[in-house]
């Protein structure tokens, strides 16, 4: 009665063998009769108007078909709502070719088309553009002194401003035995995925559209393009099954999708607009951000004061933030705590949430903060926390629908070895080098929303789901068709799960580790209640033998309903259709948690992080030569496709504190290492031995599949683990990410 393949299984990814042999077709891989192609102008300025633009000479050049300016573009609706989407932060969303002004460098300010990307290409490199320019700010350093309180919008919704101030924090922190006073700075960082963004708009006549779209979203673009351009939902189609990465950037439309949109529209052509690398760092970013932290604790090491600031920049005309300073409270019981989180709004684009936004950054300053008491204390890191423990989140006050963090601490440490080490900073050698051994605790939201899923049973007893979420490279795909096989007792082989699709079912967008908990529980339900639905057709079967049974006494296996008891009464899902008329059976079913129960508990995914490294003392070279992460996330489906995920966010996390990181010359108000050679991301000499171990977690509160997600959680820790273990090595306490090798020595 076992199925051969179920929820808990490690499945390799079903389409792997299409991305490893080329078949995967990408938004710019699609072909289409009588293509055009476009390509973006950028605005060489960073502020100020234009003047004119002069597109006179481009218009001899062979293959070109339009110029659109914002003289001549097509009218869109004046209302900011109409372009707003699922990700848009309070303010006035950019409109693209609105008119002249100048925002920020790199802006789009004309789209060239033409019947070749290299004609386009190329006339556009010949449109002379007048700017009157004006004096613009870029620097947050600089201006600091202007932050203020965010804008609150809907998006606060699941970006919550920071917990009111508990008990008397300068009281508190005056009388504590162990103080520390903290400043850490990290520079802007870009996405910088493999895939670059690209729409290609298929104009089927009459207002319709089928749009191939980057996105990680497809019914966030639909509800985009039908707004800004008057479409009818059902006219527009978007689809994208393979994302060549995204990690945040794909949440919100990007321009090409609006400039290719508009483009085929107005020719009532086919139109590709595909950004190219250096276009990429002109779509978001994660915003650099100061933060100021004051944390006290007695002598036994119980922390009783936090105070966490957080500065970060935005742009002038959207509000954007992180949960950055929100964590430190949810993590250690702190009777008195400030907390704080301001913006300053800067002539640059807005920032873009980027793999575990205000996590990655909030964590850093919070477990550095930590392990510079525990040393002040002569207390062991791990130890202190330990004594901080909670089971609780103190801000909210409600207890963790689960929290195995004591397992990830306490497993973790034994397989890392964390007891071999010498607790004193610089008394650990090899050879030449410094070694030291860091540690730090990650956390994340473990959240879920609506979701819709459609389950339908074939005459064959072969099963399709469907919804319109994305796989960004997760393993959605695989894990919702293990979801749907568990479900339906068929074998994997048996269910198909067609997906990322705006005309299916709705989905959110795919991101903040939600998509599993969201669309795996609407999946979940879908075939529960196709499960229901054949049950009762069994029943009715003429000498049914599952008449007198109920829906609770009998399971589902290998394509048969089977009585519980007595596994020999049994009827084949494909004689239940056949008797029914060999018409597919189909359900549709909403998964969306009781606001009133889910919201009494606070719920995450907690981990462990142990990082070893080395320093070399002459040349201040930074390795990692060993890390290990123990997670706690509630069930995990598919362990291959989980490892893989927290192992990306590690090595996110090695990047993130040794090599990541975009350069602003703020004379010229623009980004300056906009490409792959000088924008430094970690390389396969970069990555040595890393570990995942998931501890075992139950938790029937989270939702019915009791799964938290784990896109964000390998890389929050791993910075503050690595500073650490930095500090260990070499008895200097660096703040600022990242950590450049100058500063060591």
């Amino acid at each position: 009665m076992e199925n051969s393949v179920s929820i808990g299984t490690a499945v390799g990814r079903l389409e792997g063998k299409q991305k490893v042999t080329g078949s995967a077709k990408y938004a710019a891989d699609y072909q289409a009769e009588h293509l055009l192609y476009g390509y973006v102008v950028n605005s060489t300025i960073t502020k100020g108007e234009i003047i004119s633009i002069d597109v006179s000479t481009i218009a001899h050049i062979e293959g070109v078909v339009k110029v659109f300016t914002h003289e001549n573009r097509p009218s869109t609706p004046w209302f900011d709502i109409q372009y707003a989407d699922m990700d848009a932060p309070p303010g006035t969303v950019f409109k693209p070719l609105k008119d002249n002004k100048i925002l920020y460098h790199g802006q789009p300010i004309a789209l060239v088309v033409a019947e070749t990307v290299e004609a386009a290409r190329y006339a556009a490199a010949k449109i002379k553009v007048v700017y009157k320019e004006e004096s613009f700010e870029t620097d947050l350093m600089e201006n600091l002194r202007r932050s203020r309180k965010a804008k609150k919008g809907l998006a606060s919704l699941l970006k919550p401003p920071p917990p009111k101030p508990t008990g008397d924090f300068e009281q508190a922190y005056t009388k504590s035995s162990a103080k520390v006073d903290c400043t850490f700075r990290h520079g802007t960082e870009h996405h910088n995925p493999m895939e670059l963004y690209a729409s290609t708009v298929i104009y089927q006549g009459k207002g319709k559209l089928k749009i191939y779209d980057k996105t990680q979203g497809t019914i966030n673009s639909q509800l985009y393009v039908a707004n800004v351009f008057g479409l009818k939902m059902k006219n527009v189609q978007v689809i994208s099954p393979f994302v060549g990465g995204a990690f945040g950037s794909g949440l919100r439309p990007q321009h090409q999708l609006f400039m290719a949109v508009m483009a085929a529209l107005e020719l009532k052509r086919n139109v590709r607009v595909s950004l190219d690398r250096k276009q990429m760092y002109m779509i978001g970013h994660r915003p650099p951000t100061v933060q100021f932290s004051r944390f006290g604790a007695d002598k036994q090491g119980k922390v009783n004061a936090i105070y966490h600031k957080a500065i970060a920049e935005t742009s002038r005309f959207e509000d954007y933030v992180e949960i950055v300073v929100n964590w430190a409270n949810m993590l250690y019981p702190a009777e008195n705590t400030l907390l704080a989180h301001e913006l300053v709004p800067l002539d640059v684009y807005s920032p873009l949430d980027m793999r575990a936004p205000g996590g990655s950054t909030g964590m850093h300053a919070v477990e550095v903060s930590m392990d510079e008491i525990a040393y002040k204390l002569h207390i062991d890191p791990l130890e202190l926390r330990l004594i901080n423990y909670s089971t609780a989140d103190k801000s909210s006050g409600k207890e963790y629908s689960s929290k195995e963090l004591m397992a990830c601490y306490l497993q973790g440490a034994k397989q890392f070895g964390w007891g071999n080490r010498n607790p004193e900073p610089r008394s650990m050698k090899r050879g030449n080098k410094l070694v030291g051994y860091g540690m730090a605790t990650g956390i994340w939201d473990a959240n879920r929303i609506l979701g819709r899923a459609e389950a339908i049973m074939f005459p064959n007893g072969k099963a399709q789901i469907k919804s319109a979420v994305t796989d960004i490279g997760t393993g959605t795909l695989t894990i919702m068709t293990q979801i749907a096989a568990d479900t339906l007792g068929l074998a994997m082989e048996d269910v198909e799960f067609s997906y990322a699709d705006s005309t299916m079912p709705f989905a959110p967008i795919q991101g903040g580790s939600f998509t599993t908990a969201t669309v795996g529980s609407a999946v979940q339900a879908a075939c529960a209640a196709l499960n229901r639905k054949l049950f009762r057709k069994a029943q009715h079967m003429a000498g049914s033998k599952l008449k007198d049974l109920r829906f609770r006494e009998v399971c589902f296996s290998n394509g048969f309903i089977f009585s519980k008891d007595d596994p020999s009464v049994s009827v084949a899902v494909v004689d239940v259709i056949q008797a029914s008329g060999q018409k597919p059976i189909k359900t549709s079913n909403t998964s969306l948690p009781n606001p009133f129960q889910y919201n009494k508990k606070a719920r995450a995914v907690h981990s462990a992080v142990f990082v070893e490294v080395e320093v070399d003392e002459e040349l201040g070279v930074v390795e990692v030569k060993r890390a290990l992460t123990a997670v706690a996330a509630g069930k995990i489906i598919n362990p291959k496709t989980a490892e893989s995920q927290v192992l990306g966010g590690m090595i996110w996390g090695i990047s993130k504190a040794l090599h990541e990181e975009t350069i602003m010359d703020n004379n010229l108000g623009k980004y300056i290492n906009t490409n792959l050679a000088e924008y430094h991301i970690p390389v396969h000499a970069d990555i040595q031995d890393l570990q995942v171990l998931f501890i075992p977690e139950e938790d029937h509160h989270v939702n019915e599949l009791g799964v938290k997600g784990v896109g964000e959680i390998g890389g929050v820790g791993m910075p503050p683990a690595i500073t650490n273990a930095i500090f260990h090595a070499t008895g200097k306490r660096i703040y600022d990410l990242p950590i450049h090798f100058d500063r060591l020595l």
